[in-house]
């Protein structure tokens, strides 16, 4: 094999890995490739989260809105209990007194 059937031969191989990379990037291209449908499939999942974000936001703020209700309304109701409590203890304690006061008078 001379110099010119060397370079021949070397550039028949390099231009055969040429057509070859060139049908595996089609052929990639091919089947890889991104159709109108597609595209309006993603803008329709990228609509539908952004609506279950918002709604997810929605139902968070409520929650904690109602959340807060409660907590004020327990810790009023708790202040309530409280001072039915205390009145309820005066109350016996001040029928305790009477009790002694009068029995102290009928004693006495």
């Amino acid at each position: 094999m001379n110099r010119t059937e060397f370079i021949v031969a070397t550039a028949v191989i390099l231009f055969v890995a040429f057509l070859l990379g060139w049908f595996a990037f089609w052929l990639v291209h091919r089947f890889s490739r991104v159709t109108p449908g597609d595209l309006n499939d993603l803008d329709k999942m990228a609509h539908d989260l952004h609506e279950a974000e918002e709604m997810r936001d929605l139902a968070i703020s409520h929650l904690q809105q109602r959340e807060s209700e409660l907590t004020s309304q327990m810790s009023q109701t708790q202040a309530e209990l409280r001072a039915a409590m205390d009145g309820l203890r005066q109350a016996r304690q001040e029928a305790e007194e009477l009790r002694a006061y009068i029995e102290r008078k009928n004693a006495g």
